[in-house]
């Protein structure tokens, strides 16, 4: 018994040695994965293939140690960095991934993002599908009573930009300016960079020129304040488009040169391709007919690849779509694996418990019997030493029994024997005393002489008695 107490105390002592040890290098290896996610976010904009990066390595970190949360970031970073690469499959792949994590772990605000970075993917395939997933993520944001304003402003940021590509200007304009107000107020530099830049847009589009390049030259400082080289790309566009349409070639070409340097340090293809098509514009309107012939077979050449591609495209998104479904059951069934492996080893450790507690009761109900049981053995103890004490109390007693019986079987005897005396001596004498009694009566005796023999019967009485008595009290005699 004591040796399976100890072999269990041993077991469990390890046990815990191993638990906190694992919680600790765990807090360290989650303290890594945060720290990967973070430096990948800050990047996805200036370089998104060492974004990319970034989310893979803390994906795998994530994963090797159970760490849902972590994994479900992870996998929302890399989905965005996909997206800045134009691989639309692969991000909207791990979006999904990402979405199903979130709701596993209860994690509203993850779900939000989740539906607000599909939403982006759909801007320029589907509306209809583009509109629904931001009609999802605001109804799941107000219903759960989040308290993000970043959240909020993001929402409203890309309900204006698919309203902008459905050329619905008036409400595109609305939802940037709400989203403008919540950001000037957090101070968001990232969001405040491509708010400014879409309001420029919506400006120039409306005829606005003047408040365009305003709100044009403010997201540019602002970008180039954080290098976010996709959205100095995007803006000297806008302002090359601008000042194409005020014949001010110089500035126009200025803008193309620069913004062309920066869409090509990030290898977007459709950004360089708007850029060959303003291109064009801008020497079509210089009146540089060869230059814009080149520009155009070029735009050509190119436009007819990415057709295909954005038919490959859309065709990849409905295919992650059925991809996403499958790979989602698989994720499930992961999780349903790890929940199981959790529940066995909490129901482990609980049987552990109980085990050691029913062998802690059976100890101590072993120790109660033992001391139980010498209990009896001291009470049968004394028990029998109180029997031999009895046994030779009745023994000494019989004998005191034995010898008085003898006694009085012996006064018994003297008694009878005195009674038989008396009865042959006395009764002489008082015989003849009732003798003489007679005689006198009769006048046959004198009186006097009737007296005289009548105090010698009386004497010889009296001797009788005396003799009998110091038989009986003198042990000495033994007869009569």
């Amino acid at each position: 018994m004591k040796k399976l107490i100890t072999c269990l105390i041993l077991v469990i002592s390890a046990i815990s040695s191993y638990a906190i040890g694992a919680n600790y290098y765990g807090k360290q290896d989650t303290t890594e994965v945060i720290d990967l996610t973070i430096r990948g976010f800050d990047m996805r904009m200036t370089d998104p293939s060492q974004a990319l990066k970034y989310a893979d390595r803390a994906l795998n970190l994530a994963k090797k140690l159970g760490y849902e949360k972590g994994e479900a970031d992870a996998l929302r970073l890399r989905g965005l960095a996909e997206s800045y690469l134009g691989n639309s499959q692969k991000a909207i792949e791990s979006f999904s991934f990402a979405l199903d994590v979130y709701k596993n772990l209860f994690n509203v605000l993850g779900e939000v993002r989740i539906y607000l970075n599909i939403s982006s993917l759909y801007q320029n395939v589907d509306y209809d599908q583009c509109i629904s997933y931001l009609d999802s993520a605001m109804n799941l944001y107000h219903s759960r009573r989040l308290d993000n304003k970043t959240i909020l402003a993001s929402i409203y940021l890309n309900y204006g930009n698919v309203y902008q590509l459905q050329k619905s200007y008036t409400k595109s304009f609305v939802n940037y300016h709400k989203s403008y107000d919540i950001i000037k107020e957090l101070n968001e530099s990232d969001l405040l960079g491509v708010v400014l830049t879409n309001l420029g847009i919506i400006e120039s589009i409306t005829g606005h020129p003047d408040r365009a390049k305003s709100y044009l030259y403010d997201a540019l400082k602002t970008a180039k304040e954080h290098e976010y080289n996709q959205l100095i790309a995007q803006i000297n566009l806008t302002l090359a488009s601008i000042f194409t349409e005020q014949n001010d070639f110089d500035k126009a070409e200025k803008s193309l040169e620069e913004g062309k340097a920066y869409a090509e340090l990030i290898d977007n293809a459709s950004i360089l391709q708007i850029y060959r098509m303003n291109s064009y514009r801008l020497e079509l309107k210089r009146k540089n007919f060869e230059k814009a012939l080149r520009h155009l077979q070029d735009i050509y050449r190119i436009d007819s690849i990415q057709y295909s591609t954005r038919n490959s495209a859309e065709l990849s998104l409905f295919q992650a779509n059925y991809r996403k479904d499958k790979l989602s059951q698989e994720k499930n069934a992961m999780l349903m694996r790890q929940k199981y492996d959790r529940n066995k080893f909490i129901s482990t450790i609980v049987l552990a418990a109980c085990l050691i507690v029913v062998i802690l009761l059976l100890v101590n109900n072993v120790k109660r019997k033992a001391e139980t049981n010498k209990m009896l053995t001291d009470l049968n103890a004394e028990i029998s030493t109180q029997k031999d004490n009895l046994d030779k109390i009745n023994h000494y007693l019989e004998e005191i029994i034995d010898d008085r019986t003898k006694d009085l079987q012996l006064k018994n005897k003297k008694l009878s024997d005195y009674s038989s005396h008396l009865s042959h001596q006395v009764r002489g004498p008082i015989a003849t005393l009732k003798g003489l009694m007679n005689l006198e009566q009769e006048g046959l005796v004198s009186q006097e002489e009737c007296i005289q023999l009548m105090i010698k019967c009386v004497s010889e009485i009296d001797d009788k008695i005396l003799d009998m008595s110091d038989m009986l009290h003198n042990p000495e005699r033994s007869n009569l």
